[in-house]
């Protein structure tokens, strides 16, 4: 896993030999449907979601965009220029109409009218990537005026926008109803990654933010819901991963994996339904050579200098889970416990100087506030080894350079210029 940030001009996108889920999907029956954030690579056509597997898309292709608006603006540096446009998209063209619709809203109403026309006897993949919540910081005033005791004006509007959402969630699985759809239907609401405290977010009591390799920046929180659960209610502190949701659905929709790559990932399903143990034994969160802290901290960054330990350069971004223990090399980005909201607990923020390596025993520890590395020795000699495997297998770091030809001119649109 490479930590890149793909902004509009950049030649990227998920190569084009891999195949990906509503491929999968759409080869086991299924109408498959797309609404919301793609930013997947869109510098050619073949790049985008309408040939990457959905039979429909309406949704945006890069990053953070105005909520009502859905330009996005961005610096071209290859011309030293600033540009704004469009970036909304119906499939393939460019959708113009949707000017003062927040964006929120406007994609939940996408979904219930595809759930609407769906035809019941042909089953649907429906894939739902909402803007919210994540900059910038826009929501309606009356999503907001509930939350008028909160003091901090970010996470009043952040709360808004969790409301908008929570709303947007709700008309979507009542729509599933009404359709008479939701008998069959497992529903998956999943995030990313934790949120930024500068922006109104908490990860308290969880150490880190966003773009840290901290369980504050990794650990992501969810629910799975639908009849086809054999458990309903229950809490699972399994280990899963973003990429094992591949193989699960897949094999929920009675897909064939014959023709795909070895998988990371694993069906994790008996671990979601029936409160099995996952199949998944370790994780690897990342290894990035080229990582560049995006988010302010208060805490110091740690300068090292390749320092090789087990074959593997502890200077470098990167972190492993196996089983409950975590290791973590090189600077895992900010490394402080952001206090919880409304408490201004300078402690809270207080963080010991970073160590090169550091081992953290998640199950007893989750807020990795106690490093253990020079007590069990072994652990970490045993996950450097991995974490040096991973390396030595890793494909070489793929960051393109910006493409002036990116440019959508002053009243275009983002989308393929290739």
């Amino acid at each position: 896993m490479q930590h890149q940030i793909i902004w509009p001009c950049q030649p990227y996108c998920v190569p084009l030999n891999e195949t990906l889920l509503p491929e999968l999907l759409s080869e086991a029956g299924y109408a498959t449907r797309m609404v919301g954030k793609w930013h997947l690579g869109m510098y050619k056509k073949d790049c985008l979601p309408t040939r990457r597997g959905f039979h429909s898309y309406f949704g945006y292709l890069t990053g953070s965009e105005d909520y009502y608006t859905h330009v996005r603006c961005d610096r071209i540096a290859a011309i030293n220029q600033s540009r704004c446009a469009l970036d909304l998209r119906e499939d393939e063209a460019p959708a113009p109409g949707y000017k003062g619709q927040y964006s929120t809203e406007m994609f939940s109403q996408k979904a219930v009218q595809i759930i609407g026309k769906h035809d019941p006897e042909k089953p649907l993949f429906l894939y739902v990537a909402l803007q919210a919540v994540h900059s910038p910081l826009q929501v309606p005033q009356r999503y907001v005026a509930p939350y008028a005791f909160i003091q901090d004006p970010h996470r009043r509007v952040y709360a808004g926008m969790v409301s908008a959402m929570d709303e947007a969630v709700g008309n979507i699985s009542l729509a599933l109803r009404q359709a008479g759809l939701w008998d069959n239907t497992v529903l998956v609401f999943s995030t990313d990654n934790g949120g930024l405290p500068e922006q109104g977010a908490s990860n308290w009591p969880l150490r880190g933010q966003k773009w840290s390799l901290w369980e504050g920046g990794v650990r992501g929180v969810g629910f799975v819901s639908g009849p086809l659960l054999e458990q309903p209610g229950g809490t699972s502190r399994e280990l899963l991963h973003v990429s094992d949701w591949l193989p699960t659905l897949v094999g929920l929709a009675g897909g064939r994996l014959n023709a795909t790559k070895p998988l990371d990932g694993f069906d994790v399903w008996n671990a979601i339904s029936k409160g099995f143990a996952s199949p998944r034994l370790e994780l690897l969160h990342n290894i990035d050579p080229m990582y560049n802290d995006m988010a302010p901290c208060p805490g110091l960054k740690r300068d090292g200098k390749g320092v090789f330990l087990s074959g593997f350069n502890v200077s470098i971004h990167a972190a492993i889970r196996s089983s409950n223990w975590k290791l973590l090399t090189g600077y895992p980005g900010c490394g402080v416990w952001f206090p919880r909201p409304g408490h201004n607990d300078s402690s809270a923020r207080r963080s010991e100087p970073l160590k090169p390596v550091m081992l953290f025993d998640l199950d007893k520890d989750p807020e990795e506030r106690n490093e253990v590395s020079a007590i069990y020795p072994a652990v970490v000699e045993r996950l450097l080894g991995r974490l040096n495997h991973h390396q030595q297998t890793a494909l070489p770091v793929n960051f393109p350079d910006e493409d002036p030809r990116c440019d959508p001119g002053p009243a275009g649109t983002w989308g393929p210029w290739a």
